[in-house]
């Protein structure tokens, strides 16, 4: 098998870029082109619109709706806080609920406490303001079978 071609390097960033500018081509530009233009003047939120497809969902004669979310255990950053990102999406009367497979399995990358343990699952549940169930630690209220 050939061996691949080891990348270039980024180029370092220039010198003498003068401040607020991000190159100095942008900075000619502000000079000869749109000198009558503000540069850099507002920022502006923008969301990437995802897509979320519950794993169980059930909707309740008070109008509230209860989604599950059933995970073995999340593998990487990015899945773990997509959910937070959903949460904050979601109307009032809407609730995101996990049923984790195994609550005390540790969270990926979670670094080694000082107690030699690291951070589970459940544990960043609860950090992250959501209920969490197992098949072992089941609601108090029967809501998986019966109407609330």
């Amino acid at each position: 098998m050939p061996r691949r071609k080891p990348r270039k390097p980024r180029p370092k960033k220039e010198q003498g870029i003068p401040r607020g500018y991000d190159s100095h081509w942008e900075y000619e530009l502000h000079q000869r082109l749109f000198a009558d233009w503000r540069h850099h003047w507002e920022t502006i939120d923008y969301v990437i619109a995802h897509k979320y497809e519950p794993d169980f969902v059930r909707k309740f004669d008070d109008g509230s709706v209860v989604l599950i979310e059933a995970k073995g255990r999340f593998w990487d950053f990015p899945e773990y806080s997509k959910y937070v990102h959903i949460k904050k999406a979601l109307p009032e009367h809407i609730e995101l609920v996990f049923f984790f497979q195994k609550p005390y399995a540790p969270m990926p990358g979670a670094k080694v406490r000082k107690d030699k343990t690291k951070r589970t699952h459940a544990e960043w549940a609860e950090a992250n303001g959501f209920r969490w169930f197992s098949e072992t630690k089941l609601p108090e209220e029967d809501w998986i079978n019966n109407e609330i």
